[in-house]
């Protein structure tokens, strides 16, 4: 009898089993797939790398490249439709927007100075800062000639003036806070941001200027080993305020640009261009979680979040038709 009924209950459970709707599969089809490319500024490079790894974790049929080459070549590329991304670290200018271009702000940073950590005149470079119409002299008008003319003191070191090669946002942007373009600044040309950072690193009486993320270790958030970021003397009075030294580590500066104790320029927007409203699926979707989902890995990345109400912008930006 026990063993009849047994029969019976494992009847009932196996019938059961059949008869329960098995829950629906997503089709590979309906998930997000296929291709994106992004092309330019330097500054954006390791928020766009940090960003593709991070879609491509959580949609694993989006393959995601990323190259760096200036803001310049950047625009190009998503003119020339060569890239669907282009990254750009400077405005967009009305020539470009003749040409289609459109885009969206992402995220923020900046521009910063930078000398070499043995600097003969270091120490009196950081403690007073260096004031806009000294940078003005070195890079603009080439008045100044050597670090003691920076310094007060009498040092007679020359100054070794690097800049950008390549047309880029962050050349443009330092020029903009000097009142030129990037054709009028001084100096011995270096291809990107590494290059420039690696020039100054190895000349004792250089300066030069960087985007943020290549003045600061990524996993240290300390100065880079060679150089050392040069303050500004924002308010002009020949000594840097306490409100002034924010530069020891990557999150100083940023919280810095976020609380606006930084001058834009140089801190500014950085954007995604393409030419014309983005159409393809897996591009609108990547620059939707980008502005959503997606910048909660900005702080971590050592860049800054737009406000709330300017990402909003940008999405109905990119959901207008």
């Amino acid at each position: 009898m026990k063993s009849t009924l047994n029969c019976l209950l494992a009847v009932v459970l196996l019938c059961a089993a059949g008869c329960r709707k098995q829950a629906p599969q997503q089709k590979e089809t309906d998930q997000l797939q296929g291709t994106i490319t992004l092309s330019g500024a330097w500054a954006l490079y390791p928020m766009a790398v940090k960003w593709a790894e991070e879609f491509q974790k959580i949609n694993p049929g989006v393959k995601i490249d990323v190259a760096a080459g200036g803001a310049g070549k950047g625009m190009a590329d998503c003119l020339a439709q060569i890239a669907d991304i282009g990254m750009i670290s400077r405005d967009i200018n009305p020539a470009e927007i003749e040409k289609g271009a459109w885009w969206v702000a992402v995220t923020k940073d900046a521009v910063i100075p930078t000398i070499h950590e043995n600097n003969p005149s270091r120490e009196a470079l950081l403690a007073k800062g260096v004031n806009r119409q000294q940078f003005v002299d070195i890079w603009i008008t080439g008045k100044a000639k050597t670090w003691g003319e920076i310094t007060g003191g009498d040092a007679k070191d020359e100054i070794h003036v690097y800049t950008r090669s390549d047309s880029c946002g962050a050349a443009e942007t330092w020029a903009n806070y000097l009142g030129g373009k990037q054709d009028n600044l001084l100096g011995v040309g270096v291809y990107g941001d590494p290059g420039l950072a690696d020039a100054v690193s190895k000349d004792t009486l250089g300066i030069g200027f960087n985007n943020i993320n290549y003045a600061y270790d990524a996993k240290t958030k300390k100065q880079i080993s060679g150089i050392r970021v040069l303050p500004i003397d924002i308010s002009g009075n020949g000594q840097l305020d306490p409100d002034e030294s924010f530069y020891g580590t990557r999150d100083e500066v940023a919280q810095a640009i976020a609380a606006g104790k930084y001058p834009s320029p140089p801190a500014r927007e950085l954007f995604f261009a393409s030419k014309g409203l983005p159409q393809k699926k897996v591009v609108v979707e990547f620059i939707k979680w980008v502005l959503t989902d997606g910048q909660k890995f900005v702080p971590e990345a050592g860049y800054i979040n737009l406000t709330q109400d300017r990402i909003s912008e940008q999405i109905k930006k990119l959901e207008s038709k």
